[in-house]
């Protein structure tokens, strides 16, 4: 029965990885048509573009022919089309896996040279269908993290700016933790089922970062550089970003909320030296200071 589920996941993740690199290459595809390319009943062939359209991939239809928004073509590269295909096939058996990452690599093009990436989910993948039949069963689940043994509530797996975690609460607070540094204990006994937090889930819903906290939000007021400026325009870069001023040199004045200033500085690195923090006051003094001694530690 393993063998044959096995062989099952693997036949939609090729199937899924055909469609996605012909979509990626401005291919206008047919229902029928595919069906019939991969002896498939075109009921199958739609479920595939309704878990692609449940992803925010950028479809156009017009009948029953699929292609992608044009100024997404050519995005993604065959180890992205790769990994997605393969994660696909575990959500689509554990609905409750995120994976809203492949949203983040179709707007790859606006972290151009900015050192984003995407771990090996390969090197992990066993731990998906163990936490996400926890999180499904409400059940506590029991592994070491960073040489320290945890027992957690699960409730959600996420994808952050190209790394997986598992949304999960300990003690009474809500954490992230990193799927890379996870060992899963090979005895799961004894480990109590759980009754899912309201507002944790709520929580969970509305946040858009693993950096999580029940204390007020910090506001962050940035300026952003005219050269810059079309890709903020487009999207929202920094978490629950707000355009509030236009500025007269064609640069932009945003609002971003966060829980710590990690969520924020990291991303002001990234685009270096075309955005300056200016509130809180003080903290692109900070931020310029830190950056001056790493550099004073490696040249």
């Amino acid at each position: 029965m393993q063998k044959v589920a096995s062989s099952k996941h693997e036949t939609l993740a090729n199937r899924l990885a055909g469609i996605l690199t012909k979509l990626n290459s401005g291919y206008r595809l047919d229902v029928s048509r595919l069906a019939e390319e991969y002896e498939a009943h075109p009921r199958t062939i739609r479920r595939d573009f309704i878990r692609f359209e449940a992803c925010n991939i950028p479809l156009q239809k017009e009948g029953t022919v699929y292609f992608l928004d044009p100024k997404y073509l050519g995005q993604l590269t065959f180890r992205d089309i790769q990994i997605f295909s393969q994660i696909s096939g575990i959500s689509h058996l554990y609905p409750k896996l995120d994976v809203s990452f492949l949203r983040e690599l179709l707007d790859s093009r606006v972290y151009d040279a900015k050192g984003y990436s995407v771990e090996d989910a390969s090197e992990f993948k066993h731990l998906f269908p163990v936490f996400s039949k926890a999180i499904l069963n409400s059940q506590q689940i029991a592994f070491v993290y960073k040489g320290e043994p945890r027992i957690v509530e699960p409730y959600k797996l996420l994808h952050h700016h190209g790394s997986w975690y598992l949304a999960a609460v300990r003690e009474g607070e809500l954490r992230a933790y990193r799927l890379s540094q996870v060992e899963v204990t090979e005895h799961q006994h004894q480990l109590s089922g759980f009754k899912p937090d309201e507002k944790i889930l709520k929580q969970l819903e509305n946040e858009n970062s693993i950096w999580f906290s029940n204390e007020k939000k910090i506001e962050v007021i940035l300026n952003i550089h005219p050269t810059v400026a079309s890709y903020f325009k487009q999207r929202a870069l920094f978490p629950e970003q707000q355009i509030i001023k236009h500025l007269d040199n064609g640069g932009l004045l945003i609002s971003t909320q966060i829980s710590h200033y990690q969520q924020v500085l990291p991303l002001v690195r990234y685009w270096i030296p075309h955005v300056k923090i200016l509130k809180p006051v003080g903290l692109q003094v900070e931020f310029e200071a830190a950056l001056k001694s790493y550099l004073d530690e490696v040249i």
